[in-house]
């Protein structure tokens, strides 16, 4: 079997892996000529875990990351609402591990590299898709203009939220859902966030001023994602960046204080595609859906998805199944997303962004069960199941 994967993002590149050490060739394309360097995801949960070790990688991506401890809601003073202990869970052989993507990726791209299996092919750009009863391609342009067609058993679509895979199976506007009101601006910065008692995540809450900060690395680099408006232009958003740290932060820092590595804006959105099969073209990740980031859903969810076309891919490959397994794929894939990753991103998002006061806060249900789950090991494994339960 040969299958064409495009998109050499964290869930092109594991699938990839999956499948080429199983014996399945693949060739994996991508529009840029390296892997992406943005701030983006950090937080590789169980699906993600179960991923790296189907892919050979988990290894070296639990050397390279860290377990995180706790996390805590505070109020826009940095006052402490509710902390949940361990969000590791740690004794768990599915551990959560922070690795930010962009070092995930040069694991990835290290391993597969390596493998004769796998053909990487950058500088590829998919402007169309096409199939037969036997086959699937991608019509591809290089960086010098020329077209032409790569084929395979199966194409699968990892390209990302601007999924060309997607646009040519469903059109260039057809893409389900809506766009939250605001944008989102991730930051990587140097501060001493240790020195304010901040824990390993920290989600504060407040109707215009929600903002994340989370530690990244061991080495004390630290993720801060915050809200801006959507009207906002890239350059206004980097002009703005100072004050709107001063702001929020604790110590309201000025420039000179920390030390700013990334910055990227981006739009929130809730979408999902009408299908994630169409014949012997397949989505997964963010080409097949989107959510906010508050919860790691995104990732999560991409992350399941490719072990779930890994399985169905090795059946066929193997003969223990025909390709009406990816309609299954289909089916729960979606079920998932538009049943518990939505509502639960959503409900992620207003929670943060739309509890202005301290009765809000007190009666909002999440928190209470985060506040029964410390005296109470039972509540504790019921979150930790919603997790497990997007697999």
């Amino acid at each position: 079997m040969h299958v064409i994967i495009a998109g050499a993002g964290p869930c092109g590149l594991s699938l990839s892996l999956a499948l080429a050490r199983v014996g399945i060739e693949v060739t994996l394309i991508d529009r840029e000529n390296t892997i992406d360097s943005r701030p983006r995801a950090a937080h590789m949960t169980a699906p993600g875990i179960q991923m790296f070790k189907r892919a050979g990688v988990f290894e070296d991506v639990r050397r390279a990351g860290f377990l995180p401890k706790d996390w805590t809601y505070r109020k826009f003073d940095g006052t402490p609402i509710v902390t949940i202990q361990d969000i590791a869970v740690s004794k768990s052989p599915e551990a959560t591990i922070v690795l930010p993507i962009n070092k995930l990726d040069e694991i990835l791209l290290s391993h597969a590299e390596r493998n004769s299996k796998i053909f990487l092919k950058w500088g590829h750009r998919v402007v169309g898709v096409g199939q037969d009863k036997k086959s699937a391609w991608a019509i591809i342009k290089e960086q010098d203009g020329t077209e032409k067609r790569i084929s395979g058993d199966f194409l699968i679509g990892c390209d990302g939220g601007t999924s060309q895979v997607r646009k040519s199976l469903f059109g260039e506007k057809n893409f389900p859902g809506t766009t939250w009101d605001v944008q989102f601006v991730a930051t990587d910065v140097y501060y001493p966030f240790d020195k304010y008692g901040y824990d390993d995540v920290n989600a504060v809450v407040h109707p215009h001023d929600s903002h994340l900060v989370a530690r990244l690395t061991k080495d004390g680099l630290w993720r801060v994602a915050y809200q801006e408006d959507k009207d906002m232009t890239y350059q206004e958003v980097l002009d703005h960046q100072a004050a709107h740290y001063e702001r929020i932060l604790p110590g309201h820092p000025k420039p000179g204080d920390y030390t700013l590595t990334n910055i990227s804006p981006y739009k929130l959105h809730q979408r999902c595609a009408e299908r994630f099969r169409v014949g012997r073209i397949c989505l997964a990740g963010d080409a097949a859906h989107l959510c906010n980031p508050w919860g790691g859903l995104g990732l999560t969810g991409g992350f399941a998805d490719v072990t779930g076309l890994a399985d169905c891919l090795e059946g066929i490959a193997t003969g223990r199944a025909d390709d009406s397994i990816l309609d299954k794929y289909d089916e729960v894939r979606r079920s998932i997303f538009l049943n518990v990753v939505d509502p639960i991103s959503t409900g992620n998002f207003l929670r943060v962004s739309a509890l202005g006061t301290d009765a809000a806060i007190a009666k909002d249900p999440f928190l209470k069960m985060c506040a029964a789950a410390k005296n109470d090991p039972t509540v504790k494994e019921k979150m930790e199941k919603r997790v497990r339960d997007l697999s």
